[in-house]
C-alpha cells in the first residue's frame, strides 16, 4: 500500500513499533515530510498510525529501496537490523541511517543520564528516577522502557532525562552527548543480530560518545570507556571502594553502601536483595551524584525501592521455600547475576530456565548450577541446549509449561531452597513478551499453592 509524497525532502521512517510511532509524531510536529515504511503487511502500530495520521504515506510489505534511496534520511528502528539489504543498500548509496535517539539528542534540552548494558538496565533507570523524584527534579524517564525517547520531549520544563538505551539503539546513535553515561555490565546477548561479542561491545560503547562523566563498573572490564578526554571517570562494585569510588564497607554492624571511605547505607535497609542488587544501588548512586542530585534524596528512595516486576521478584515463601520471578533474565550473563545474587540467601536453588537461546553459549551456568542449584527444569525451543550443558549427574528434567516446571521444582526443593525462574532465554516461543512469562509463572504458582489449600 503507498501514497504519493509531493516532496523530495521525505524522512524514511523504518518500522512502525512504539518506536516508529514516536518517530512519526515528532515529525509531524516538527512539519517535517515522512514516508512510514514496514516490511510486515499488518505491523503492530498500524491502527494506531492511520488514526492518527489518515493522509500519511506507508508503504508496507518488502522494503522498497527506491523509497529508501529518495530520502534525505532514514530513520531506523532498533529492532530493524542495518544489513537489511534495502537498508544497507541506502546507505551504500548515501542516505543517513540514524535512530530515535540520535533525533532526540538534537533536540533535548536538558541533561540526559543514558543508562546501558546487558543486564538491570530497566532497574538502575527506575531507580535513578525515583532519586530524582525524590529531590523534587522535573523528571522524565524513558527509552527502551516505557515511554520512547521522542515522546518525552511532549512534556514542557523537564530538567532532567533518563534513558535506558539497547545496543540496537546505539548503533544508529551518532554522539549522545548525555551529562552522565554507563555501561552498567556486558555479557554476550543478541548473538543472533550481531557476528560476535566484539560488535556487540562496540554498540554498547557508543554511549560514552560525547559524555561529561562516565560510570564504570570496576569488576567488568568490558565496561570500561575508550580513551576520552576532559571526562571524569567514577567506578562501583560491591568490594570496598577506594578513591572516586562507590562500593560496600564491613562494619561490626553489618555491610553498607559506600562513598570511598564514608558509610551511606546500611545494605540491609534496602528492599532488593542480593549482590547484583547492591551493585544496581550502587550504580544508581554513582550517576545521580554525577548529575548533582542530593545524596539523603538518592538514600530515601534506595530504601523505598520494591524492585521491578519480573527482575529476581520474589514471589513468596511456601512450605519453607522462596518463589523468585526473574523473567526478565533473557540471556545468560542474566540468569548468572541471579544466581550469584541468590545464592547466599538461600540453601539450594532449583533453576527453571529455557526459551530461544538467541545463539547463545550456555556453558557459563555449568558451574554455577553444579555449585548453587539442586536441579535445573528446562522447557522451550532451546532446552535440549541447555540441558547438555548441566554436569554430569546433575538432575535436570525437561517440562512442556511452567506450570509443570513448578509442579515437579515442588517435589524437589527442600526447606530453605529457593524456586528461581530465570531462563538465560527470550520468551517468544512460547509467550508474547518476557512480561507474560513472568505472569504465567506467577498464575502457576497461585494456581499450584491454592489447590495445596483447598
Amino acid at each position: 500500500m503507498t501514497q504519493l509524497i509531493a516532496t523530495n525532502s521525505v524522512t524514511a521512517i523504518v518500522g512502525l513499533g512504539l518506536t516508529g510511532l514516536s518517530v512519526a509524531r515528532y515529525m509531524y510536529n516538527k512539519g517535517s515530510a515522512f514516508v512510514m515504511v514496514d516490511s510486515r503487511e499488518d505491523p503492530p502500530m498500524l491502527a494506531q498510525f492511520k488514526k492518527e495520521f489518515p493522509t500519511a504515506a506507508i508503504e508496507l510489505g518488502p522494503l522498497n529501496v527506491e523509497t529508501l534511496t529518495a530520502s534525505v534520511e532514514m530513520v531506523v528502528s532498533p529492532g530493524v537490523a542495518l544489513s537489511t539489504t534495502a537498508i544497507a543498500a541506502a546507505i551504500e548509496a548515501g542516505v543517513p541511517a540514524i535512530g530515535d535517539i540520535e533525533l532526540f539528542t538534537r533536540a533535548a534540552r536538558a541533561p540526559i543520564v543514558a543508562i546501558t548494558g546487558s543486564n538491570a538496565k530497566s532497574t538502575v533507570t527506575t531507580l535513578v528516577g525515583l532519586m530524582a523524584q525524590c529531590a523534587g527534579v522535573k523528571v522524565a524517564v524513558g527509552g527502551n522502557i516505557g515511554i520512547p525517547a521522542l515522546d518525552l520531549l511532549a512534556t514542557a520544563d523537564i530538567e532532567l532525562y533518563v534513558l535506558e538505551l539497547s545496543s540496537f539503539q546505539l548503533e544508529t546513535t551518532q554522539k549522545l552527548s548525555a551529562r552522565v553515561a554507563t555501561i552498567l555490565n556486558i555479557s554476550a546477548d543478541h548473538m543472533d543480530r550481531y557476528d560476535g561479542l566484539p560488535q556487540y561491545h562496540a554498540a554498547k560503547q557508543r554511549v560514552y560518545f560525547g559524555a561529561e562523566h562516565v560510570v564504570i563498573n570496576r569488576g567488568d572490564v568490558l565496561t570500561q570507556p575508550p580513551l576520552i578526554d576532559n571526562c571524569s571517570r567514577i567506578s562501583f562494585a560491591a568490594t570496598t571502594p577506594d578513591f572516586k569510588q562507590f562500593g560496600v564497607i564491613t562494619q561490626a554492624d553489618g555491610d553498607y553502601l559506600a562513598w570511598q571511605f564514608e558509610p551511606l547505607l546500611a545494605v540491609s535497609e534496602l528492599k532488593i536483595k542480593g549482590r547484583h542488587n547492591i551493585e544496581n544501588a550502587l550504580a544508581a548512586l554513582a550517576l545521580g551524584q554525577a548529575v548533582k542530585l542530593p545524596m539523603a534524596s538518592m538514600l530515601e528512595a534506595l530504601r523505598e525501592f520494591p524492585g521491578l516486576p519480573h527482575r529476581c521478584q520474589w514471589l513468596g515463601n511456601f512450605g519453607g521455600v522462596d518463589y523468585y520471578n526473574d523473567s526478565k533474565g533473557t540471556n545468560v550473563g542474566a540468569t548468572l547475576a541471579a544466581l550469584d545474587g541468590l545464592a547466599g540467601c538461600v540453601n539450594k536453588l532449583i533453576l527453571i530456565a529455557g526459551g530461544v537461546g538467541k545463539g547463545a553459549d550456555f556453558s557459563a551456568l555449568t558451574k554455577p548450577l553444579l555449585k548453587s542449584c539442586r536441579a535445573m527444569l528446562v522447557l522451550g525451543e532451546d532446552a535440549d541446549l541447555l540441558a547438555a550443558i548441566a554436569p554430569d549427574d546433575f538432575p535436570v528434567l525437561a517440562v512442556d509449561s511452567l506450570l509443570t516446571a513448578l509442579q515437579q521444582a515442588r517435589t524437589l526443593a527442600q526447606a530453605g531452597d529457593a524456586v528461581l525462574l530465570s531462563p538465560a532465554c527470550a520468551s517468544f516461543d512460547m509467550f508474547a513478551g518476557f512480561e507474560a512469562r513472568g505472569d504465567a509463572f506467577i498464575a502457576a504458582l497461585t494456581k499450584i499453592m491454592g489447590d495445596a489449600n483447598d
